[in-house]
């Protein structure tokens, strides 16, 4: 009998794993590792974006100012973070702005950036600080799409199941600051981007659409995956993909002559320290995937049959697995991809006594409605279907109308840690086992 004290403990266990994988990924802990040296004579720029940019940028600015002693005077900077993610610094100016679907912040934070690093001069060092979610918190549209205009395709690409690199190769060439463009504004001074990746492969160019990064995708790459998708593009938006001049920067660029750009730190290191922390636990550990892609729901199912094979095998284990799952949106409900993942996995586990599971963002927030309240993600135990019941609560209704936060809420199982300040991807622990 898998009782209720032994449910506790297994979810503090899956906190624990949680925590851990967080702990890895905090700016504070990364960041001042990779810093480069300040400029000799000229000014130091922190420019960051994303929802670690906050905490990315107040760590840069504590090792300059106070473990380097650099002046105050020589250093400007601005940061740009989701609502919720802001973070009080001394010199360092900061903003919040929307995300997932962009705001009049959105654009501020895009043209004040862009002011800033055109002023950057050839004895200066612009430090940029990159990490996913840029690519909704500095929005410069292109052609002559507007805010309104811009907000409604963001929906309709977020319903529309696309993978996080099909949606940003569109948004690269929306853009007049993505896709290597701000790299333009800051020439010809010298250029370091430091990156905390959230994509999986750690593809550069992907993190937050890559401001600073040099672009291989193309206007046709855009329009292709428009076309596979069958996503329905309003005119301004076709005429801006269709048009030679919003192509992105491309390798070779002279933008790039005097600029660097390093990955401080992935998804992987959390991944990696999450393993460590089930470990140390007692669990065998089973890695599912590090860089899993695919539909929530589906992936949920896989999982559910793995954790059943396991349980029948026997022994204390940790199935583990990270990467960037999608929802295709059909239904009017709430949620995001971990719930509706934690959704699916409760269904497909039926029950069965012994397993208890969390999926989370480690940002913090999963999906919802873009506040910093949202949920994080779900746990599910052995009681879920139980009580859904108990409730008058059918999960594969609620599955079916992308209504997973609804579900866990009435439940009490969401996972609710507010905004933790970085980004590496999701993290999905089943633990199994008596």
């Amino acid at each position: 009998m898998f009782d209720s004290m032994k449910i506790r403990a297994r979810r503090s266990h899956c906190l624990e794993i949680f925590n851990a994988a967080v702990s890895a990924v905090l700016p504070a802990n990364f960041l001042p590792a990779h810093l480069p040296a300040p400029p000799e004579k000229g000014r130091l720029f922190i420019l960051a974006a994303g929802k670690a940019a906050g905490s990315m940028a107040a760590a840069a600015e504590t090792h300059y100012l106070d473990a380097l002693g650099f002046p105050a005077e020589r250093l400007v900077g601005l940061a740009v973070a989701r609502h919720g993610y802001g973070v009080s610094m001394r010199v360092v100016e900061m903003i919040e702005s929307g995300h997932p679907v962009p705001d009049e912040a959105s654009i501020e934070g895009a043209r004040r950036m862009m002011a800033l690093a055109d002023l950057a001069g050839a004895d200066d060092l612009v430090v940029f600080l990159l990490s996913g979610g840029a690519s909704a918190n500095l929005v410069a549209p292109a052609g002559n799409i507007t805010l309104a205009e811009k907000q409604a395709f963001t929906k309709i690409l977020l319903r529309s199941g696309v993978p996080i690199d099909g949606m940003n190769a569109i948004r690269k060439h929306l853009s007049r600051i993505k896709g290597g463009r701000l790299a333009q504004h800051v020439a010809p001074a010298q250029l370091v981007t430091l990156a905390l990746s959230d994509v999986p492969n750690d593809d550069f160019s992907t993190i937050g659409s890559g401001p600073t990064i040099p672009d291989v995708t193309t206007l046709a790459d855009a329009r292709g995956v428009i076309a596979r998708y069958g996503i329905a593009v309003p005119p301004a938006i076709a005429a801006a993909l269709d048009d030679p001049d919003n192509e992105s920067v491309k390798p070779g660029d002279p933008a790039f002559d005097r600029a660097t750009a390093i990955i401080a730190a992935r998804p992987a290191d959390a991944f990696a320290m999450a393993c460590i922390a089930a470990e140390k636990l007692g669990y065998r550990v089973v890695n599912l995937g590090s860089e899993l892609e695919g539909e929530a729901r589906a992936i949920g199912v896989q999982h559910a049959a793995a954790a059943l094979r396991a349980m029948e095998e026997g022994g204390k284990v940790a199935l583990i697995s990270g990467g960037e799952l999608t929802v295709t949106i059909k239904g009017d409900g709430i949620g995001g991809p971990n719930q509706e993942y934690a959704l699916a996995l409760a269904i497909g586990l039926g029950g069965a006594s012994g397993i208890v599971a969390c999926a989370a963002d480690t940002d913090g927030t999963d999906g919802g409605a873009g506040k910093p309240t949202d949920p994080a993600g779900a746990f599910v135990d052995p009681t879920t279907l139980k009580r859904a019941a108990e409730h008058g609560l059918d999960p594969a209704r609620f599955l079916e109308n992308n209504d997973s936060t609804r579900f866990f809420a009435v439940l009490d199982d969401l996972h609710q840690t507010g905004p933790t300040l970085t980004n590496a991807n999701d993290l999905r622990v089943i633990l199994i086992g008596d």
